[in-house]
């Protein structure tokens, strides 16, 4: 059940982010001129990702008999290894190599007209950029599936969350993904479709993160530290940088509400998975208690 659990999970937040994200861009949210969509959903996700670390993963990992020092060690370790992935140009989606050949590593958040800052850098060859990207896109995919699977191991509601938080902040990396697949491809339909295959990936991140975590059972609170320095490291250094822009009261204003809305969401969604399992399993025990009273009442009647 927990594996079958994953394995949705992880195609909804691979697969599925990629269709919203074009389901967006086709309902013209992308648009240059259309600053505030991108921003709503930038800071969604943002939100998205900093409940999730804060109010489920961590709480659950120190719930454990794991010392919190240690805990905490394992997560600075964890931000400094997504921070030299980062450098390596092997997370989010190897998108920054433009930055090398233009020489223009400050510019970062002001090359992206789109509002999407995840360093699509169109100056880049457009072959070798989307390659680029669709080897990035599935290394980042497998981490995200690897780190669904622990949340799922620990708790069915916790990896519920870890997946909507992953399919929060992936749809915007997607938009720009298929922007940059666009260029290189005869069709937008075949940029769909690699992006796709490389969300696709998160899956297989998740079937290896189901035998790696089952096997290393008492290292699951690690697990979860890592998984959570991922989601603040992601939320902090990249997504978070990108909402420091010059804006209206107004704008500004929306971009506070949609970062609330997003830890809102993922406790709101917290919430009702908590009182499913509540109701289902006293529904269950409730069954169960009921077939056991009359059995006894069978066997004193006799």
């Amino acid at each position: 059940m927990t594996l079958l659990a994953i394995l949705l999970a992880t195609l909804a937040a691979g697969i599925g982010s990629v269709w919203v994200a074009a389901f967006l861009m086709r309902a013209g949210l992308a648009e240059p001129k259309r600053q505030v969509g991108p921003q709503q959903l930038l800071s969604l996700a943002a939100g998205a990702l900093l409940a999730t670390a804060f109010m489920h993963l961590l709480p659950e990992a120190f719930e454990s008999a794991v010392e919190a020092r240690h805990l905490f060690a394992t997560l600075l370790v964890g931000v400094v290894f997504f921070f030299l992935l980062d450098k390596a140009e092997l997370w989010h989606h190897g998108h920054e190599h433009g930055h090398d050949h233009a020489g223009h590593g400050h510019e970062h958040s002001d090359a992206h007209g789109h509002g999407h800052g995840h360093a699509h850098d169109h100056h880049h060859a457009p072959a070798t950029g989307g390659w680029a990207v669709l080897t990035g896109d599935s290394v980042h995919c497998f981490g995200d599936g690897v780190l669904i699977a622990s949340a799922f191991m620990a708790d069915m509601r916790l990896g519920l969350v870890a997946a909507l938080s992953v399919l929060a902040h992936e749809v915007p990396h997607h938009m720009g993904d298929l922007m940059v697949l666009r260029q290189s491809s005869a069709s937008r339909r075949m940029a769909l479709i690699k992006v796709s295959l490389a969300g696709a990936v998160t899956a297989l991140g998740g079937l290896t993160g189901y035998f790696l975590v089952g096997q290393l059972h008492d290292w699951l609170p690690y697990f979860l530290a890592v998984a959570s320095s991922s989601f603040v490291y992601v939320a902090l250094a990249d997504l978070i940088p990108q909402l420091q822009r010059r804006l209206s009261a107004r704008e500004t204003v929306v971009q506070v509400v949609c970062l609330l809305a997003g830890m809102a969401m993922v406790m709101a969604v917290s919430s009702l998975a908590h009182r499913y399992a509540h109701d289902h399993g006293a529904a269950h025990g409730h069954a169960h208690d009921h077939g056991h009273e009359d059995g006894h009442e069978d066997g004193h009647g006799h």
